[in-house]
């Protein structure tokens, strides 16, 4: 239920995966972000410094070792066709964005090479099959790769790379000291607000779809929900009714949509079904849709999640923190280390 934000690094070789598809948020993890605790408002950054029309062959150097702009056209390539065009607006934080991932890369490289992290090839092979799984068919792979302006054999070594390092970051996240159930509970004392189960209610309706019909066709659905909404006040069966006359996925199951809180249905069905009480029939609801008949079937107020039910995922979230955070102060540590020279 609580989220934590993934490693900073960005190489090339997982960019390139991520971009394929494979980093989509199921929806357990999309719930667990809306529930993440809000950071403390950051001071305005200063504006970062303005990056060359033309950029130099060598964009900088980590001990000694130049950062290319061919590497940098590549990952900037990468993340275009994962997000789109770099904007205007944008050009100078988004490169130099980039440019600090590429050295923050170089640094790692170089750390993970000096203590000898090895991959064996059967690993970059499978990792190489796993992000060409993301893509329907081979031409579809290829002509990513084509976008990306990278080639297989590029890929792969990247790939090798990302494995080494990710290596060695798990070596250092394992030295982390994992959450306390004390901690756990200091934290659910002090944030009641992430731990709130909203208000929600269960209903069912019965729909007339309108989106693709005429006058004409809109005013006979209009009177047929009239008629439907008739019947359904005088007592006949709802569920019944559902089956018989509505016009999406629900009416199977007799019009019911299960329990939902406020804000998941749109504003005029939401607005209705909340304002209802268990057991009532609202009138004709009017939606992008079509036409909605709504009856409430149950209503839960929003109360206070016990803590004894989210302490798993609290812990697992305050863990990953110190993972996290573990991460970042190895990341910090190496990059003072390293003799960076910054070109442009």
């Amino acid at each position: 239920m609580l989220g934590i934000r993934t490693h900073r690094v960005l190489v090339p070789a997982l960019v390139f995966f991520c971009s394929a598809a494979a980093c989509r948020k199921n929806p357990a993890e999309q719930s667990a972000a809306a529930q993440t605790p809000a950071a403390k408002p950051a001071e305005t950054p200063a504006p970062p410094k303005p990056m060359p029309a033309q950029l130099p062959d060598v964009l900088a150097r980590v001990n000694g070792q130049d950062v290319t702009k061919v590497d940098f056209d590549r990952l900037v390539k990468n993340m275009e066709a994962g997000r789109g065009a770099v904007p205007a607006e944008r050009r100078d934080e988004v490169l130099r964005g980039a440019l600090d991932q590429l050295i923050t890369y170089s640094v790692l490289k170089q750390e993970a090479a000096s203590r000898k992290f090895a991959v064996a090839d059967a690993d970059v092979d499978a990792q190489l099959a796993s992000m060409q799984k993301q893509f329907p068919t081979q031409a579809e792979f290829d002509k990513a790769l084509s976008a990306r302006n990278t080639t297989v054999e590029q890929l792969k070594a990247d790939a090798r790379v990302d494995m080494a390092i990710n290596k060695m970051m798990e070596g250092e996240v394992a030295n982390a000291v994992a959450a306390t159930d004390a901690d756990a509970k200091d934290f659910y004392d002090k944030n009641p607000d992430k731990f709130t189960q909203p208000e929600s209610v269960r209903a069912s309706h019965i729909l007339i779809l309108t989106k693709d019909l005429d006058e004409a066709g809109k005013k006979a659905a209009r009177a047929k929900i009239d008629g439907v909404l008739k019947r359904a006040k005088a007592g006949e069966d709802f569920a019944a009714l559902a089956k018989e006359n509505s016009g999406d996925g629900s009416a199977s199951q007799g019009g019911d949509l299960g329990f939902f809180p406020r804000g998941r249905m749109v504003p005029a069905f939401d607005q209705a079904a909340f304002a209802l009480k268990p057991g009532e029939i609202s009138e004709v609801v009017t939606s992008e849709f079509g036409y909605h008949i709504i009856k409430l079937t149950e209503k839960k107020v929003g109360s206070a999640v016990p803590f004894e039910e989210v302490k798993p995922q609290v812990l697992e979230y305050l863990t990953n923190q110190k993972k996290q955070q573990r991460v970042d102060s190895f990341i910090d540590e190496a990059k003072k280390r390293a003799k960076i020279e910054v070109l442009v």
